[in-house]
């Protein structure tokens, strides 16, 4: 039996994916490794979010070909798609496919051996306009399930429509039908990804494809899967997460009070710089709505520092209004120039030594956030997912509001959902619960 083995950069979508060609590759025979182990096939799923993440590509396929010399490397992936020929360059890549080719990657394998030079099957990105299902499994407790993919927004800063292609989205029929069989395994989470969920449903109806379908729609049909406790929305634009939408997971029977919100800029001069299709007034919006709904929920927040023209006057702008913002944590990313986006040729760009400066004093403000957001709720009761780690005697899990707890590792309590009581913080910033001995029945 031959031996595959994968390793995933970036999303949760990207984390989707590789589970779903992983699947295919069991489906053919092949016997899924650990990345650290010796394989005949390494396939390596790239993000190109930040400069970073190109760089790392490299690491990886070295570390890989260290285990095994002679196996077969594949890298699939966002930077796939945009710099093919850069990563064929990289020694020891035998393929490389853009974003139409990489659920065919076993087309592409009849013959095992080392290339001197990487063949290149990419595409145009028009091409990729079709949707692909897919959700992971068995890699964590939550399963992240694909529904939309691709973006028609136009940011400055972003590569990703180049990457993934316009928006497009599964059918609500499907991704119901993808939750049943996923909760036939066992599974009491499912989060949903996408490239701009919000943007669900929009890109069939506008090809007159199938009807009209919304993610508002969405969420109320996933909400009648009863043998799925729990949905999570992964990340949604504030001009895409309506009141509607809010009001409903407020008095939802399975969706968890959770949003993740990209913000980016607290100055509206450097929002309309970025082209976001929101200004700071609506994002202080959305967020008091949320919590006159849902006092407890948790509000994540995207922020990118140094963009080019982002003068020390609109970055203390961006860190009041978030200091000020009645949010939970911060997910704080330092500008990097990206080739082919307009951003790129903007003037004053912004010392690196100050991006890192402003990315350290978010990132800080980040956990005062955090430890607020988990000290307002000590004493409550919540109920908790565990999860199956063992780390020196204790294993963790994630409230419906986000909240990360731990408590002594007890092996009956994995992927169950428990009542516990919220004691104190720990020294690592998660929160020390006392697991309550009746079983939720939910």
């Amino acid at each position: 039996m031959k031996k595959v083995a994968f390793h995933t950069l970036g999303c949760k979508l990207n984390f989707s994916e590789t589970s779903t060609i992983a699947r295919l590759f069991q489906d053919n025979g092949y016997e899924k490794v650990d990345f650290t182990q010796p394989s005949d096939v390494y396939v390596i799923n790239t993000c190109s979010v930040t400069a970073n993440a190109d760089k790392e590509c490299k690491q990886i396929v070295k570390s890989a070909l260290n285990v095994s010399p002679d196996a077969y490397v594949v890298v699939v992936g966002c930077y796939a798609q945009l710099k093919p020929e850069e990563i064929a360059n990289i020694e020891g890549v035998d393929l490389v496919l853009g974003a139409s080719e990489k659920f065919k990657l076993l087309n592409y394998l009849n013959d095992l051996s080392k290339k001197s030079k990487a063949e290149i099957y990419s595409c145009e990105i028009e091409e990729a306009n079709f949707f692909v299902d897919s959700y992971s499994f068995g890699d964590r407790t939550r399963v992240f399930l694909k529904v939309q993919d691709g973006c028609d927004y136009n940011c400055s800063f972003c590569t990703i429509p180049l990457a993934r292609g316009s928006s497009r989205s599964d059918s609500i029929t499907n991704a119901v039908k993808n939750a049943y069989d996923i909760s036939k395994q066992d599974v009491k989470e499912i989060v949903l990804t996408g490239v701009n969920l919000g943007d669900f449903g929009n890109n069939a109806s506008k090809k007159g494809n199938r009807k009209q379908e919304t993610f508002l729609d969405l969420v109320k049909e996933l909400d009648k899967v009863e043998s799925i406790e729990r949905f999570r929305i992964s990340s949604i634009e504030p001009n895409l997460l309506k009141n509607e939408t809010i009001e409903f997971v407020s008095k939802s029977r399975s969706f968890v009070p959770h949003f993740h919100i990209p913000l980016q800029s607290g100055s509206n001069k450097t929002l309309k710089a970025m082209r976001r299709r929101y200004m700071r007034e609506l994002y202080t919006d959305r967020v008091a709505t949320i919590k006159s709904l849902m006092p407890h929920c948790c509000i994540g927040v995207d922020v990118i520092v140094g963009f080019p023209g982002e003068t020390d006057e609109d970055f203390l702008e961006t860190y009041n209004f978030l200091n000020e913002l009645d949010i939970s944590y911060l997910h704080v990313f330092t500008y990097s120039e990206r080739d082919n986006t307009d951003a790129i040729s903007l003037p004053n760009a912004v010392p690196v030594a100050t991006r890192k400066k402003r990315n350290k004093m978010l990132r800080i403000l980040s956990a005062k956030k955090l430890r607020s957001f988990y000290e307002k709720h000590l004493g409550e009761t919540r109920t908790v997912l565990f999860e199956g780690d063992n780390k020196e005697g204790f294993m963790h899990g994630f409230t419906d509001n986000y909240i990360k707890v731990k408590t002594p590792f007890d092996a009956s309590l994995v992927n169950q959902l428990r009542d516990v009581n919220l004691l104190s913080l720990d020294a690592d910033g998660s929160v020390l619960v006392d697991v309550l001995t009746e079983v939720f029945a939910g």
